[in-house]
């Protein structure tokens, strides 16, 4: 049985694990989580028709102090999938990742930080994971500074990872709680060519009367033009908040890279097109157990056909976090087929369920679709999914077995299952 490479990775870095937390103070405070999830389904394979797919996963989390603490700590996440049913379905019955894995230091002293290992990064432009370096730090009480560097985790199948890089940053310029702009930069190399440069600013506005404003703006260097905008206005009233919102995106800037060979949307990037979006939501907090919210949101592009959304959502929360709630909406997009339908959603969540019945809790989702023109024959389609737990060990375990069925027209029908065990573990 062959063992993916970043299956491989986990393994390591459980090693890894094994070494550190020993050498780490025994006092620290240990929080493991564990997600274990087998699914059930057929599928067609090259090889059998309606074949059963049987793959188990494991998700595992492990953090040997926390994020906001002080000091020195651990953090790791990875998943593993292998395929019980040994068919042709997977191209490897084994496969798995580590999402992350990296020792934090934080100080209180200018709230300095530094993180070393495989880590996600957010810095205005960057939305990465790499395996790196990440150093952040005020610089007085009116900036902060963060930079990063490394190789991107993205790109360590194309053609091995020598050659590969990215490093960034951002400065941010704050007032009090007042506003926050940043600047920001990145730049990837893939064998060592240029895959993507990219500035961003990002601004955060407090303004009276609790409204606020939050926007973003990416320059793209290597096509020479702005990728997009996005803007939201947050607007409290009573029991009310609006949210209007603007973003604009050019598909050449927004997709177009450089070297990245392994970018999935490089097509777009040669569409020519541009897309404005524009809408508000709206909630409506009635009470403190129903919300009631609106939606409307309007498409406009250069090259397709316009579009617009409308919905309303009613919900209902107890104290116990019971949750009911209902949506309906209708999307039209100026007779395009298949983008013209009505859709109609129920769903709910039941806690505190012990007293009346043996589980624990219950989940249920419908949505049902109704399309304008027929699709393949067929002018609706329906999702079905319902699920039932219970805990046991305290609460440190629970188990949960749920089923989903759908009907559209791509499938005639499906239906698949799902058992989940999630175990936390705690010393704090």
């Amino acid at each position: 049985m062959r063992i993916g490479k970043r299956y491989r990775e986990g393994i390591l870095a459980l090693i890894l694990l094994s070494v550190v937390l020993p050498a780490y103070s025994f006092s620290a405070e240990v929080v493991v989580k564990s997600d274990t999830i087998f699914r059930f389904f057929e599928r067609d394979t090259p090889s059998e028709q309606d074949a059963a797919v049987l793959p188990g996963y494991e998700y595992l989390q492990i953090d040997a102090g926390q994020l906001d603490d002080y000091g020195l700590s651990f953090h790791l996440y990875g998943w593993g999938r292998a395929d019980f049913a040994d068919n042709d379905y997977y191209d490897d019955q084994t496969a798995g990742e580590l999402l992350y894995g990296y020792l934090q230091y934080r100080q209180e002293v200018n709230r300095f930080s530094a993180r070393l290992g495989r880590q996600n990064v957010f810095e205005g432009v960057a939305n990465d994971a790499i395996d790196g370096l990440r150093l952040s730090s005020d610089l007085g009480d009116y900036f902060t500074l963060s930079l990063y560097g490394g190789q991107p985790v993205g790109l360590d199948s194309t053609q091995g990872r020598s050659g590969d890089s990215i490093f960034g940053g951002r400065l941010a310029h704050r007032f009090g709680t007042q506003y926050e702009i940043g600047v920001s930069y990145k730049e990837i190399e893939n064998d060592n060519e240029t895959a993507e440069e990219k500035f961003g600013v990002d601004l955060s506005l407090f303004l009276p009367a609790n409204l606020s404003l939050f926007g973003y703006s990416a320059y793209n260097e290597t096509t020479g033009d702005w990728a997009e905008h996005s803007y939201e206005l947050r607007v409290p009233i009573a029991n009310f908040l609006l949210k209007p919102y603007f973003q604009h995106f050019s598909y050449e800037d927004f997709f177009g890279t450089g070297a990245n060979a392994v970018n999935p949307f490089r097509g777009l990037a040669t569409a020519d097109e541009e897309l404005t979006a524009y809408g508000i939501d709206a909630l409506w907090q009635l009470d403190a157990a129903w919300t009631l919210g609106g939606k409307a949101k309007f498409f406009e592009y250069d090259e397709q056909d316009s579009a617009e959304t409308y919905s309303m959502m009613l919900t209902w929360q107890s104290e116990d976090l019971t949750q009911l709630g209902g949506e309906i909406g209708h999307t039209a997009a100026n007779d395009t087929a298949g983008n013209d339908y009505t859709l109609v959603r129920l769903f709910g969540y039941c806690e505190a369920m012990a007293d009346r019945l043996w589980i624990d809790f219950f989940s249920g989702d419908l949505l049902i679709a109704f399309y304008d023109e027929e699709i393949y024959g067929e002018d609706s389609s329906l999702f079905i999914s319902l699920g039932a737990g219970k805990r046991f060990l305290n609460d440190a375990l629970s188990v949960k077995l749920s089923g989903d069925y759908s009907q559209d027209p791509y499938f005639d029908d499906d239906l698949r299952g799902m058992l989940t065990m999630s175990y936390t573990y705690d010393n704090r």
